[in-house]
Formats: structure tokens, sequence, C-alpha cells
């Protein structure tokens, strides 16, 4: 069984210098199970940040949803496990070959390299679109008839898991079974006060709706302690 706190993933989205970087990284080291590395800086420092975190023993998540044709998706993959990172996520929207690729150059090059696999993990349908969004990028279906389909297809191509938003959990679970891992962003622990409480989704739900790991991002970076507040998640989780 993993340990709760093992199931924890921090975003590292804000405006950090590479000292903040490793700060954080040293700080949550054994409290959390992986830091999130995403689009904003990877921009900045590239794989030197992901260098830094490395040398602090803390798994990585490189959250930067490749997209593009099979052969560059699949090669974007293959340096990415160089970096010794633990989950990788794609779009789902390459679709069959994209996918496919991607996971045939990640085993090789961890095999090549003798390093772990990294998880590979796909995004069905970004959590910022609705219905209306969706068919006016041309998908007939709603949403959740689209995060289902692309969500089989990802675990038919062999990938290991989604990211899916909390109301998709359950669903996600049930369509493609227990070993499929599915990745929930945007957690708000209960202990917070305020309105946003009552509309967030919290640790102890996302975990009974069938979600493996929750990605929080300000409640642990801009606590007064995070160590305790990555601790009193992981109780909640509990």
């Amino acid at each position: 069984m993993t340990a709760p706190h093992e199931r924890i993933i921090i975003a590292l989205d804000g405006d950090y210098s590479l000292d903040d970087v490793a700060r954080l990284a040293g700080l949550l080291s054994g409290s959390v199970g992986m830091l999130k590395v995403g689009k904003r800086l990877f921009t900045r420092f590239g794989p030197q940040v992901l260098d830094v975190i490395n040398k602090k023993g803390v798994s990585i998540f490189l959250d930067l949803k490749f997209h593009d044709i099979p052969n560059t998706v699949a090669e974007a993959c293959a340096e990415a496990v160089a970096h010794k990172v633990a989950l990788i996520n794609v779009h789902a929207s390459g679709g069959r070959q994209m996918m496919l690729k991607a996971r045939e150059a990640i085993d090789a090059r961890s095999a090549a390299l003798g390093v772990p696999r990294p998880k590979l993990i796909a995004v069905t349908v970004l959590t910022s679109l609705d219905d209306e969004a969706i068919r006016e990028v041309g998908f007939a279906d709603r949403v959740e008839g689209q995060v289902r389909r692309l969500a089989l297809l990802a675990k038919e191509c062999g990938l290991d898991g989604v990211v899916a938003a909390p109301g998709e959990a359950r669903m996600i679970r049930e369509a493609c079974g227990p070993d499929f891992l599915i990745v929930t962003p945007g957690i708000r622990p209960a202990a917070l006060d305020g309105d946003d409480q009552k509309r967030a989704v919290t640790p102890k739900m996302a975990m009974e709706m069938g979600s493996d790991y929750i990605v929080v991002g300000r409640p642990v970076i801009k606590a007064p302690d995070p160590v305790a507040a990555a601790k009193s998640i992981a109780a909640e989780m509990a």
C-alpha cells in the first residue's frame, strides 16, 4: 500500500528561482510524493530545474502535456527519461499512434539507461473546458463522454493513467479498472476556511472518488509551515 504522503504531488507553479526550488525540495523531501514542474518553470530554467530537484531526492512529475506528431512526442518523452522523472503526461487527443510511440520510447530509453520507467499518463479534456467549449473546437460529445472515450483509448495504448477532474474520477475508475492511475488537480484541504472550501474537493473526498494522487499547490507552498501542512493533508487522506 502506498503511504498517504506519497500520494501528494506539490505543484511548483509560482514565480520561483532555482534557489527557491532547491529550498522547497529539500524542505518537503520525505513529506510528499512528488513535485510538479510545469510549463512556466520549465520554460524559465529548462532541464536544470529537474536536476536541482533530483539532487534533493524528490520524485518529479513533468507536467508539460506533450501534444505533437508521434515521433516528436516520443523523442521528448525519451529525453525526459534521461532526467529521471517519475511521471510524464501527454494529451490523449494526440491520438493512438502518438501515445503508443510515447510509451515505446519511454520503455526503450529506460531499459537503455537502466533507470526505473516513468509512469506515462494522459490529459483527456482540460478542466478549463466545458461542453460548449469542446463543441466549439469540433467535438460532438459532452465533456464526460469525451473524457471516458479518451481515458479508455489511453488504457488501450498502454498508458498508466490519466489526469482527471475530481468529478470524473469515479467514472474513469469504473471504466478503466483499479490499476489505472488517476491524478487529480485542484485539491483544497478541509482545514482551510471560507466559501472556497464548500466548493472545493478535499483530499479525503478525492480519495473517496477514486483518485490515486492529488495535486496541491498554494495550501502547502504558502503555508507558514509547509511540512506541517503536507502532514495535515496526509492525515486527512488516511
